[in-house]
Order: C-alpha cells, then sequence, then structure tokens
C-alpha cells in the first residue's frame, strides 16, 4: 500500500493489460480514473478494486471523442486539483494486411485511437499533471516500432507516431517535475494478442498481471528516468 494514494488515470481500463495496470495501482493504494468504453465493463472493474480496498472513479468514454478528453481533463482540474500518473494504455489493432487493402476508415481509426488521441490527452491532462509534485505518465508501445514488418502498416505507424510524440513530450519536460516514458510489454496473453497471432499458444506468453507489475514502477515517485523506451522482457530478466 502506498502511504499517500495517488490519482492515476488509465484508458484502456476495462480489460487485458489496462485491467491489470487498474488493479494494481488499487493493490496498491492508489486512486485509479479507469477509462474505457463499456460502462458494463467498467462496473465490473469497479467491483474488484473496491475487493481491494480501494476506489476508482469510472468514465465511459470513447478516447475518438475529442470533446470528450477536452471536458475530462477540466473536471479533473476542477474535481481534484491535480493528476499524479498517467497510463496511455487504450490501442487498437486495426487492419492486418496488405496497405494497399486497407480501407481510409480502418486507417484513420487506428491512427486516430493509437495516435491523435493521445496528443489530445497530453493536452488536456497536462496541466493537472504538472500539479503534482511527483507527475508520471506511462505510453504504452510496441515491437513493430523498432522492428516492422509486412503487413501491420498501420498499427505499426500509429506506434511510431505515438513514440516520436512522447520523446517530444519528454524533453520538453525534461527540467520540469513531470517524467514521461515508453513501455513495451511485448507479447503478452490479451485478447488483441490472440487476434493478432491465432495460432499462438496463449500459455507461453506472461500474464497482464506480470507486465502490470513492472509497469507501475514507472509510476511512482521514485522513478527518476523520463524519455526512456522500457522493454518488458529486458527489466522482467533481472
Amino acid at each position: 500500500m502506498t502511504s499517500t494514494p495517488r490519482l492515476v488515470l488509465v484508458t484502456g481500463a476495462s480489460r487485458g493489460i489496462g485491467r491489470a495496470i487498474s488493479l494494481e495501482l488499487a493493490r496498491q493504494g492508489n486512486i485509479v480514473v479507469a477509462i474505457a468504453r463499456s460502462k458494463a465493463a467498467l462496473e465490473k472493474l469497479d467491483d474488484e478494486i473496491r475487493k481491494l480496498g480501494s476506489e476508482a472513479v469510472l468514465v465511459p468514454m470513447d478516447l475518438k471523442d475529442t470533446k470528450g478528453i477536452e471536458t475530462l481533463g477540466k473536471i479533473i482540474a476542477e474535481k481534484f486539483g491535480k493528476l499524479d500518473g498517467f497510463v496511455a494504455n487504450a490501442g487498437l489493432l486495426g487492419t492486418l494486411g496488405p496497405l494497399e487493402t486497407c480501407g481510409p476508415r480502418s486507417f484513420e481509426e487506428t491512427i486516430q485511437v493509437n495516435l491523435t488521441a493521445n496528443a489530445h490527452l497530453i493536452r488536456a491532462l497536462g496541466p493537472s499533471l504538472h500539479r503534482s509534485e511527483s507527475p508520471r505518465a506511462v505510453f504504452i508501445t510496441s515491437g513493430v516500432v523498432p522492428r516492422p514488418r509486412a503487413f501491420w502498416g498501420p498499427y505499426q505507424a500509429s506506434k511510431a507516431g505515438l513514440e516520436a510524440l512522447v520523446k517530444a513530450w519528454a524533453d520538453e519536460s525534461e527540467k520540469m517535475a513531470l517524467r514521461v516514458n515508453l513501455f513495451d510489454p511485448g507479447a503478452v496473453r490479451t485478447g488483441m494478442r490472440a487476434e493478432a497471432m491465432p495460432g499462438e499458444d496463449p500459455m507461453t506468453l506472461p500474464t497482464p498481471d506480470d507486465v502490470a507489475k513492472e509497469l507501475v514502477k514507472l509510476l511512482t515517485p521514485e522513478e527518476t528516468r523520463t524519455g526512456a523506451r522500457v522493454v518488458y522482457r529486458e527489466v522482467a530478466a533481472n
């Protein structure tokens, strides 16, 4: 349990890695602002967080709603005054296949959720983060950025753009209290991974809970790195 509860916002909080991060944060005594599209899934998460003796603020929202993101930023500033942590976990796999056959709607939606929404969240949440004594932000990225592959064009383009965006923000905040980092979980036992790799044995992969335990360390006041690209398989091996 943390001595003083920290307020941490997690996108894509209702399933997979986001759910595991939310529960791990709650287990350590933090208050979670949980964002996801499904109200029912958020309510189930809320029940689990309450059983852990913590609390959550539920925000059913589609990250393609730019005005909703702006409103969220204002509400957090007015209600809480500050935000201690931000985990940009929500992501869309999009269409896997040849770029020449990828429809414009699918491409644009992938970019919007994985990249554009995070730019809006940075703008909306930045003022509240800067009011914290030790603000931390972590963005989930992917191994397809350093190792691009065929048929993953929209997804890896969105993640490459995200990494560039995050590194810019880290450089801009270098002399401030805010620490901004990227986290590459690698292959994890999630629904998205099963969709991308249907022939893979999920039991050979680490669980979201395994990954969450390492990621939340980047949200602590003790974390001093900024602009780092942290890879789960590397930190887990140490």
